[in-house]
């Protein structure tokens, strides 16, 4: 099957192309001038380099489905609301538009739980249709997304579905994110202080994040003009204590894990978990 990646160099990204090419899929994927790929991989797919708002469509053509997984400000120092919904609004539908043009037929697209915001806190575990109270840029043009691109695959009669990650993570993952930061920590010996680890979270290897995505795009039925919203996650909900001891004890660790050294976040979501 031939697949068009977007943002095929990311976090996710790198894992979807590697899973891809390993299940013997052919991959077009869409990346940044001059970005490094984040884990090594088996053979390299068709590189296009640009972004969301280049004239793509000639790329796409013989594409049978898109991973669209390309977004700003996943980091939270990007946090411009007018580049966050450029991008993950009018570029998005931008290139929706398209690959559409292009005969594209299956579309999955990566949402975010960011998507929840607020709303998460009164439920045990989040449902797909809960209401969308985001606290960021990130989540309100990412909702705002979703919002489009349903309306989209529903007037043009297109197999859509959208998936909500819940905090993936894994080799590749940026270093300033909490499990990498403690897993270098950990193999270098240092102590490390976070929170009182409190929070409540459904941590998903990518490596499982990105099998569900290639999925949705070759084997799920999706019917045409009836998008469906599926949230990503294992149903193993923990804290992020745990997680903290688990993972420090897997990768050795010989240092001290300071618990409550740095305070919550301003808005800390204290717990955040899918139904799935």
């Amino acid at each position: 099957m031939k697949i068009f990646v977007t943002g095929a160099n990311g976090f996710i990204g790198s894992h979807v192309v590697k899973r891809s090419l390993d299940l013997g899929h052919e991959v077009v994927g869409l990346r940044r001038t001059n970005r490094s790929q984040k884990i090594d991989l088996p053979s390299s797919p068709q590189w296009i380099e640009g972004t969301l708002e280049d004239n793509l469509e000639k790329h796409l053509k013989e594409c049978e489905a898109v991973i669209h997984l390309a977004a700003y400000g996943v980091n939270p120092k990007h946090n411009s609301r007018n580049e966050a919904f450029r991008w993950n609004v009018s570029a998005s539908l931008n290139f929706l538009e398209q690959a559409k043009k292009a005969n594209v037929k299956r579309f999955v697209i990566a949402g975010s739980c960011s998507e929840y915001g607020k709303s998460a806190e009164r439920f045990d575990f989040v449902p797909c249709d809960a209401p969308l109270e985001p606290i960021d840029a990130y989540g309100s043009s990412k909702a705002e997304a979703s919002v489009r691109a349903i309306k989209f695959a529903k007037e043009n009669e297109l197999e859509l579905a959208i998936l909500r990650p819940f905090h993936i993570f894994g080799e590749g993952e940026s270093d300033y994110r909490f499990w990498p930061s403690l897993k270098n920590a950990a193999l270098s010996g240092k102590d490390f202080p976070m929170t009182m680890g409190e929070q409540i979270r459904d941590f998903t290897p990518v490596e499982f994040a990105a099998d569900v995505f290639i999925d949705y795009a070759t084997n799920k039925n999706i019917s045409k003009g009836r998008p469906i919203i599926k949230n990503l996650g294992t149903a193993k909900p923990q804290s992020l204590k745990n997680f903290a001891k688990s993972e420090w004890k897997k990768f050795g660790g010989k240092g001290i894990l300071l618990f409550g050294k740095i305070p919550y976040r301003k808005n800390e979501i204290m717990r955040y978990v899918p139904m799935l």
